[in-house]
């Protein structure tokens, strides 16, 4: 592949109004056939705008999608309703906007589940975790048709926010300053993870866990304060130049390339008396937007990762190892009794759980039984 071919994957598509105003038709024909209310020709009112903020830093390639996500908004919906988009930190820090968007400081936000156990355990089953469904298409499956995005819905709804649906991104990466090839040389190593049922799995096997949000994950590396970092796939990785500073990925094997968070999943959720303020044909088409960036963003993340890894390795001489089988087979005990620990912290999250324990014993999936549903001492857990 030619160096101009390679270029071309990762920058911004040039998309006309005209191909995007008919993208909108299409949408919005397939939402009437699905049941949503037919889309009216727009009237000249007043344009609302949508102050909403990424997790994702500028300079990123999930920034330039987050950026083409708003603009398609405007163009959807004839420039009636405008997302005003802000990367991470420029208007309150990550960790800050869940109750900045609850309390209406500002009115959306373009975030990772993973980190709002802490506020709604069940956030703990809105994004991957150890050892559970490890498929986008599970995920997309599990909120589309078997209950996921009511469950996601009512929690926030809790919180004054309206969510408003699933954006596939991709897994996530160890980037380490130290090689780690085994189970047991995690022990004692001082690593960055997203908190929660992730961090414990590290926590079982002697991780010293920190919880940083993505902006400052290149300098507590680089000054050496971590051993390591997870955050997520090579693209966004090298666009934040950890190869820079951590000349060791450590993955899975192939059939398992990462344990922790595979389908590491976002969400959009909206201040309630944002959501209220928008017409329901605004509505409609918002949320079939939203089904497009998920699909559009996956994909060039896909993409830019075989370049990123090509670069990663030549560039910047970051050696990607590979853990065995077995050492996966180590970090898998401890799952079950895990998933159970956090499940028991709200009826929701139990709920959500066991929707998606069923869909793993079924035929269909067949990840997990009844007799794998015991601690790390064969007991048979009680929930």
């Amino acid at each position: 592949m030619s160096e101009k071919s390679k270029q071309d994957q990762t920058q911004k598509p040039n998309v006309s109004r005209r191909k995007l105003l008919k993208t909108a038709a299409v949408v919005g024909a397939a939402a009437g056939t699905l049941g949503f209310p037919a889309v009216p020709r727009l009237s000249a009112a007043t344009a609302i705008k949508i102050k909403m903020q990424t997790a994702w830093d500028a300079g990123t390639l999930g920034y330039v999608k987050f950026q083409e996500f708003c603009t398609q908004v405007g163009e959807m919906t004839e420039g009636k309703l405008i997302i005003q988009g802000f990367p991470a930190g420029a208007i309150v820090g990550t960790f800050e906007m869940f109750d900045a968007v609850k309390a209406g400081v500002f009115d959306a936000m373009h975030c990772f589940e993973v980190y709002w156990p802490g506020k709604i355990p069940v956030a703990t089953f809105l994004s991957s975790y150890p050892f559970g469904m490890d498929r986008p298409d599970q995920w997309d499956t599990w909120y589309t048709a078997l209950g996921g995005k009511e469950i996601a819905r009512e929690a926030y709804a809790g919180h004054n926010m309206y969510w408003l649906g699933p954006i596939q991104h991709d897994d996530n990466l160890i980037h380490s300053k130290v090689p780690i090839r085994t189970f047991e040389e995690f022990k004692g190593k001082k690593i960055r993870y997203p908190g929660g049922i992730i961090a414990d799995i590290y926590r079982a096997a002697g991780v010293a866990t920190v919880l940083l949000p993505g902006g400052e994950v290149y300098p507590a590396l680089e000054k050496g304060v971590i051993d390591g970092a997870d955050y997520v796939g090579a693209a966004i990785n090298y666009n934040l130049g950890f190869g820079e500073v951590a000349k060791y990925i450590i993955m899975g094997p192939p059939s398992t390339p990462c344990l922790h968070q595979p389908v590491d999943l976002m969400g959009v959720a909206i201040n309630m008396k944002t959501w209220q303020k928008i017409p329901p044909h605004l509505q409609s088409l918002l949320d079939a937007a939203i089904v497009k960036h998920s699909r559009d963003q996956y994909t060039a993340i896909q993409a830019a990762d075989i370049i990123a890894f090509e670069k990663l390795q030549k560039e910047q001489g970051v050696e990607v190892i590979r853990l065995k089988e077995s050492d996966i087979d180590k970090f898998r005990r401890f799952a079950p009794e895990m998933w159970v620990k956090w499940a028991s912290k709200s009826p929701l999250a139990m709920k959500a759980f066991k929707s998606q324990l069923e869909f793993m014993k079924s035929v269909k999936m067949g990840y997990v039984s009844d007799a794998n549903m015991v601690d790390r001492n064969g007991k048979k857990l009680v929930f």
